[in-house]
């Protein structure tokens, strides 16, 4: 009976949201959807030339993806979202906000739900280069391109890519642009992947959520975002290693992420702290003064790390880092 009335709700709102909404909002782009059946991530990735193409993309864990674009009625996120989530597999929920929208022949959109099956439409009337393709776990549209075979280096550059999802879908957009993609150019890029499983945390829930809303190199961009986003995972990794008193381990989550980061003073400021803990201070030292170099403010920081406990009360030591 609750599922009955849930899904009557469901229709109403759906009905009501695709009456209230303009259907006159534009991105005309190319994005994929993909779920990753080994990890149970939902993830999508876009780029576009058009202002803030992040709006586009909207996922949830342990529930599904979807992808509006060309003419967009952003209800189709949401609503997407709220019939996957009461059980609906994707084609039935993109079938039933198709059959509610009178102006869908503009429509461009791509669902995955919770059980990696795929859904996609390509409106009549998006304009050429139109199209979509879709694969085990994964669709590729776009709409507005240089030419047609867009979608189709996508496919091949996601599945031959290896690495995560999001390395995955950053190897698909990249493939995208190097075709020709939007013919009017570049601007804007987003990504965002979930977890399979979600936990109330939403922070621990939002694996990738990276957007570049204005940019002469969009994809550039991401890709630099994509890689600050997997170092920084690891510095926060390593931070909840020290708490656990796993300083080696934490040495070596701060490691991985300097070299993901070459320059960043911040994670290299960490990874030396780290280093003296562990004893290891010639190697810290060496460290210590590069990031000094780089900005004298980060060489005051070192003595009030010992009233938190992060370095010992040494003053011979404190002096000899500082000193550097």
């Amino acid at each position: 009976m609750r599922k009955g009335k849930a899904a009557v709700l469901a229709s109403i709102l759906l009905s009501a949201t695709l009456q209230a909404g303009t259907g006159t909002d534009l991105a005309h782009t190319y994005s994929i959807v993909a779920y990753d059946s080994a990890t149970g991530e939902f993830g999508a990735a876009v780029q576009s030339h058009y202002f803030k193409v992040a709006d586009v993309i909207w996922a949830e864990p342990g529930v599904g993806v979807v992808a509006t674009q060309s003419f967009v009625d952003f209800a189709y996120g949401p609503l997407g979202l709220a019939m996957m989530r009461l059980g609906k597999p994707a084609d039935w929920a993109l079938k039933g906000l198709l059959a509610s929208d009178s102006t869908n022949q503009a429509r461009q959109v791509a669902m995955i739900d919770r059980q990696g099956r795929v859904a996609v439409y390509t409106g009549e009337k998006c304009i050429e280069a139109a199209g979509h393709l879709s694969g085990k776990h994964y669709s590729c549209q776009a709409n507005l391109m240089t030419k047609n075979t867009v979608c189709g280096a996508m496919a091949v550059a996601f599945e031959e890519t290896r690495g995560s999802l999001a390395e995955r879908m950053m190897a698909a957009l990249e493939a995208a642009q190097r075709e020709g993609g939007d013919i009017r150019g570049k601007q804007s890029a987003a990504m965002l992947v979930v977890s399979g499983t979600p936990t109330g945390q939403a922070w621990r829930d939002r694996i990738v959520d990276l957007r570049v809303d204005d940019s002469p190199e969009p994809l550039v961009e991401l890709r630099r975002l994509l890689n600050l986003n997997k170092a920084y995972k690891m510095v926060d990794r390593g931070d909840e290693l020290i708490t656990e008193g796993k300083i080696d381990e934490a040495a070596k989550a701060y490691s991985e992420a300097a070299a993901l980061t070459p320059g960043n003073v911040e994670i290299s400021f960490w990874q030396a702290v780290t280093f003296v803990e562990q004893g290891q201070i010639e190697k810290a030292l060496p460290i210590f003064k590069q990031v000094f170099a780089a900005d004298p403010a980060w060489r005051d920081l070192v003595p009030r790390l010992v009233k938190s406990n992060l370095l010992k009360d040494d003053a011979r030591l404190i002096e000899r880092i500082i000193s550097q």
